[in-house]
């Protein structure tokens, strides 16, 4: 089940960060950039969850992933030629789309993905936008085979204090 986030949920939340970043920790290179202490962080979870845009995925009480969903496009999307023009208004944004390790593997994440989707076109979205690290690897194989069109990549100074390079990605929905 994939439902809008409770507070009671940012614990759990926080330790599929935690989990991620310990996974970082034991690979020779990162897929996603974060820092621990940084980003993301119960903080990150909390302001989302505030902001009425944070979704749990739980199966059998556990919570197992989840999104911050909203229409907040980064300032270096302006640098992307993305090829489905939207206004504001018309696009959602998929950030830190998080699925625990002891539940990859199992198409969580691809669920996660379609309910981003349906919920967007809910409220009247036409086109949906993201963006992961270039290293990345499964999310820049998984996006793509959902139909996702590579829009370009780009430096941004993620959060204001962790440069990088994205790739970005876009749907019509």
């Amino acid at each position: 089940m994939i439902r809008p986030a409770q507070p009671q949920d940012l614990p759990a939340i926080a330790a599929i960060y935690e989990a991620i970043l310990a996974q970082e920790d034991a690979r020779p290179v990162s897929f996603t950039n974060w820092q621990r202490g940084k980003y993301p962080t119960k903080d990150t979870a909390r302001a989302a969850l505030e902001a009425g845009t944070l979704f749990t995925a739980e199966e059998n009480g556990e919570v197992y992933g989840c999104v911050n969903l909203n229409g907040e496009q980064l300032p270096e999307y302006a640098d992307i030629p993305w090829q489905y023009a939207a206004g504001d208004d018309e696009v959602g944004v998929i950030h830190t789309l998080v699925i625990h390790p002891a539940w990859s593997g199992k198409g969580k994440a691809r669920e996660l993905v379609a309910f981003c989707e349906a919920h967007c076109r809910k409220q009247g979205k036409r086109v949906i936008r993201l963006d992961t690290y270039v290293n990345n690897q499964p999310a820049n194989t998984m996006y793509p085979r959902l139909g996702y069109r590579f829009a370009g990549t780009s430096h941004f100074l993620f959060q204001g204090f962790l440069p990088e390079d994205l790739n970005c990605y876009e749907k019509l929905l």
